[in-house]
C-alpha cells in the first residue's frame, strides 16, 4: 500500500527537502507544494526523479486560460505524474491546460495527469455557504467541480475522503481521486475539516491518500509511516 500514499514535502528549504526523503527512504511518492517550489524552483523534482521517486506537483493553478496552459506546458517539460489546477478556473481553461500538457510531453514520457481541485479540504460547509456564497451543498458542489474536470478531459479530481465515493461512483473506475484530509484515528486533525482514517479513505474510493503531519511531524516519521501501511495492509 504505500505506493498509494503521497507524503508532502512542505517544507522551507531544498535542504530540508532532501534530509526529509532521506529520513524516509520506503515512500515512493512525494508532494512538492507551493511552499517548497517557491523557496527552491524545480530543482527539487530533478532530484527526486534521480532518486526515481514519483511526483505530485501540487501548485495549484488558477488563472485565466492562456496562462494555465502555458503554466501547465512548463510543468508537464518536468515529466512529474500528478499536475492539480482549481476546477473553478472554468472549462476553457481546464481543456487549454490538458491539450498543453499532451502537447509538451517529452518524447517518449508518460504524459502528466491533470487533475483538479474540487473544494480545500480546509473549507467546511459553512465556508462554502456564508463565505464564498456558494448556493450547493458541499458534496453537490464537489461533484459539480469533479463532472467539470471529466467533461473537460483531464485524469481525476482532488476531493475529501467524505465526498470520495460519491465521486467514484458517478467518474467511474478511472478517474484518479486523491484525497488529503486523511488522518489516522492516534494523529491530530490539524486545520483540515472533512476527513477519515487511510483505511475508510481506500474504502471509499480513493486512489491516492495524501498524508502530511502524522508522518512528518511525527517523533518517528519512520514508524508512522510504517503503521499506516500496516494498518491499510490489515
Amino acid at each position: 500500500m504505500n505506493d498509494r500514499i503521497i507524503v508532502p514535502l512542505d517544507v522551507p528549504s531544498e535542504a530540508a527537502a532532501i534530509a526529509l526523503i532521506d529520513k524516509l527512504p520506503q515512500v515512493t511518492f512525494w508532494k512538492v507544494g507551493l511552499e517548497l517550489f517557491v523557496s527552491s524552483g524545480s530543482n527539487i523534482l530533478t532530484i527526486l526523479k534521480q532518486r526515481q521517486k514519483r511526483i505530485f506537483l501540487d501548485l495549484k493553478f488558477h488563472d485565466i486560460p492562456n496562462t494555465v496552459a502555458g503554466a501547465c506546458a512548463a510543468a508537464a517539460r518536468f515529466g512529474v505524474d500528478l499536475i492539480t489546477i482549481h476546477a473553478t478556473a472554468g472549462k476553457t481553461a481546464l481543456e487549454q491546460a490538458q491539450r498543453a500538457i499532451e502537447s509538451n510531453t517529452p518524447e517518449g514520457a508518460t504524459p502528466s495527469k491533470l487533475i483538479a481541485i474540487t473544494v480545500l479540504t480546509s473549507l467546511s460547509a459553512r465556508s462554502l455557504a456564508f463565505e464564498l456564497k456558494i448556493p450547493l451543498e458541499l458534496p453537490e458542489y464537489a461533484l459539480e467541480m469533479a463532472l467539470l474536470a471529466k467533461e473537460s478531459g483531464l485524469s481525476g479530481a482532488v476531493c475529501s475522503p467524505q465526498e470520495v465515493a460519491q465521486l467514484r461512483q458517478v467518474c467511474g473506475d478511472e478517474f484518479v481521486l486523491v484525497c488529503p484530509g486523511v488522518r489516522p484515528t492516534w494523529a491530530a486533525a490539524g486545520d483540515q475539516q472533512r476527513i477519515m482514517t487511510p483505511k475508510q479513505a481506500i474504502a471509499a474510493g480513493a486512489t491516492y491518500l495524501v498524508i502530511g503531519r502524522p508522518i512528518t511531524a511525527a517523533d518517528d516519521p519512520v514508524g508512522a509511516f510504517d503503521r499506516i501501511c500496516e494498518e491499510l495492509a490489515g
